[in-house]
């Protein structure tokens, strides 16, 4: 029988809770009983120094239910002013549960943007791993007040895989009114089986999650599919479990059915391609030999082992590296622009403070954000 991961081994969790597991409809409040339940659960986990990252949704069925909202489908603007009314109910209900076990969480809210453009990613994801650093609960949830119907994630299942993928998740857990993935609907075909583990999400199983429902949530088992596809090529595994009985992470722990989605040998590779090859970059970092054998140890670049600079290029953009031959060994993202750069070039880490006269990251490039090609030289590079 083919192994799945476990809970317990877990390094850092994304788990996604969708409205219709919080929200109580009729008496139009949060499912308190099943919240604490919930809460208790990552407490366990948080305990035993596991990172977990909660993508909520429920602010916009909050304010549905409170302001009597829910006879038709919202218009954009109504959403928006929904989700800001809502919102702050949400982020309370998380904050009042786990102050009662004395952890602090702290609220976040992203759009398509944050994700998708490279120097918002970062700061992102900077902000993301200082709140994992102090200890606390980010809750996460799409900034639908400033959102458009054009420019938006529109369910959280793939907002959830975002920051999976963003903050290098090991599981990412979609608590769900289903346990996991079936052959069919298994609500229509009684001749439908559930299938335990999938190891690669193929045009076939992605026909079996049919097409998104209409209704206060906005998912669905599509949604759930393409948010698979993007933890797995990230390296992330992904569950989708049943949601709706109390201490549901405990049961899952306990091997409750659920499907797993593994992501393949290949999938960290796919995950930096597109950093080797998918971006026009923009300038070149030259390295000393030190740099050079401490990047292929898996270290990140830092200041210390820079000796140039050439180009012109922002924070965020993508930049090659070169070695101190003149070979292209790399690429990856910067952290810095390169006025920066040049300000803190040979400089120890804890020099880079002082030089820059503000707080920088310790790294130029970070080894999640560089690729190592095999060796190419300048002029091969500069032919390309």
């Amino acid at each position: 029988m083919m192994q799945t991961p476990q809970l317990n081994k877990a390094r850092r969790i994304v788990v996604k809770i969708g409205s219709a597991l919080l929200v109580d409809g009729q008496n139009a409040c949060i499912r308190q009983s099943w919240l604490k339940s919930v809460v208790q659960d990552i407490t366990n986990l948080h305990q035993q120094n596991c990172d977990v990252l909660v993508v909520s949704s429920g602010a916009i069925a909050l304010a549905r239910y409170t302001f009597n909202l829910n006879r038709h489908k919202l218009r954009l603007a109504e959403k928006q002013a929904a989700a800001a009314i809502g919102q702050i109910k949400l982020a309370q209900a998380w904050s009042e549960n786990f102050l009662e076990h004395n952890i602090t969480t702290a609220q976040i809210l992203l759009t398509l943007e944050d994700t998708e453009t490279r120097l918002h990613y970062l700061n992102a994801r900077s902000a993301l791993e200082t709140l994992l650093k102090l200890k606390c609960i980010p809750i996460i949830n799409e900034n639908d007040t400033v959102a458009t119907s054009e420019i938006r994630f529109g369910d959280n299942d793939r907002l959830a895989a975002r920051v999976a993928e963003m903050v290098g998740a090991d599981q990412l857990i979609l608590l769900s009114d289903i346990d996991g993935l079936y052959t069919a609907d298994p609500k229509s075909d009684p001749n439908a089986k559930h299938i335990p583990v999938i190891q690669e999400i193929t045009p076939e199983i992605m026909t079996m999650g049919g097409k998104a429902p209409t209704g206060y949530s906005s998912g669905g088992m599509a949604t759930k599919l393409a948010a698979g596809t993007i933890a797995n090529t990230a390296g992330c595994a992904m569950a989708i479990a049943f949601g709706k009985l109390q201490h549901p992470l405990k049961a899952l722990q306990e091997g409750a059915r659920c499907s797993w989605f593994l992501p393949n040998s290949s999938t960290y590779t796919a995950r930096k391609r597109w950093i080797a090859g998918g971006m026009t970059t923009k300038g070149v970092i030259y390295i000393d030999h030190g740099a050079e054998k401490a990047l292929y140890s898996g270290k990140s670049l830092l200041p210390v082992g820079i000796t140039k600079v050439d180009g012109y290029f922002q924070r965020g953009d993508l930049i090659k590296i070169g070695n101190k031959e003149g070979n292209i060994i790399g690429s990856g993202v910067t952290a810095y622009d390169s006025s920066e750069i040049n300000q803190i070039i040979g400089l120890q880490t804890e020099d880079i403070n002082t030089s820059l006269g503000w707080e920088g990251p310790d790294e130029v490039i970070h080894h999640d954000d560089m690729v190592l090609p095999p060796l190419l030289s300048i002029s091969e590079a500069n032919a390309k």
